[in-house]
């Protein structure tokens, strides 16, 4: 009696195996890019195609050296380390022409819910409200100035719901 008797089954499981693990190869020879691995795991042709996009963000120095009065007001407020993009969006068109492309004026009704909106994730420090509570959908910029969002004591008060409402 032969130790072997039904090898022939994990002969020709070992065969697909091996054929299967060859097939592999060569899928992944005509798959994966020539540049993949060069410089560790991720495609290396992929560093000059990011470099060729084009610039969108020019960056918050960028926007300072125009708009120095802007800054010379947001670096002493709560918003000193927003960068103005983030609000106002992708601006390097408007710093590289500035008459070719002018910024619109984000909604504060809006742009300020985008981060402010009252969530149980954010630290307890970090300024929260509910938007339809707080200012019944008038502009933030009724009561607080974007750049440095205190109360504004020159604006006029926001009517709030007394119930529930963040002030």
């Amino acid at each position: 009696m032969s130790v072997f008797k039904d090898a022939g089954h994990l002969f020709r499981f070992a065969g697909l195996f091996v054929l299967a693990f060859i097939l592999f190869l060569v899928i992944r020879h005509f798959v994966v890019p020539k540049s993949f691995g060069q410089y560790g795991h991720y495609r290396a042709a992929s560093i000059g195609e990011i470099a060729a996009h084009q610039v969108k963000y020019a960056g918050h120095e960028t926007c300072e050296t125009c708009h120095a009065e802007v800054f010379d007001v947001k670096k002493d407020g709560k918003h000193a380390h927003v960068n103005c993009e983030a609000c106002h969006g992708a601006l390097a068109k408007h710093a590289d022409d500035p008459g070719a492309m002018t910024p619109t004026k984000p909604d504060t009704a809006v742009i300020c819910a985008r981060c402010h909106t009252a969530s149980a994730a954010k630290p307890k420090g970090f300024p929260q409200v509910v938007p339809a509570d707080h200012s019944t959908g008038l502009p933030c910029e009724t009561c607080h100035q974007p750049h440095n969002p205190g109360m504004d004591a020159a604006a006029p008060k926001a009517p709030v719901k007394a119930a529930g409402g963040a002030k």
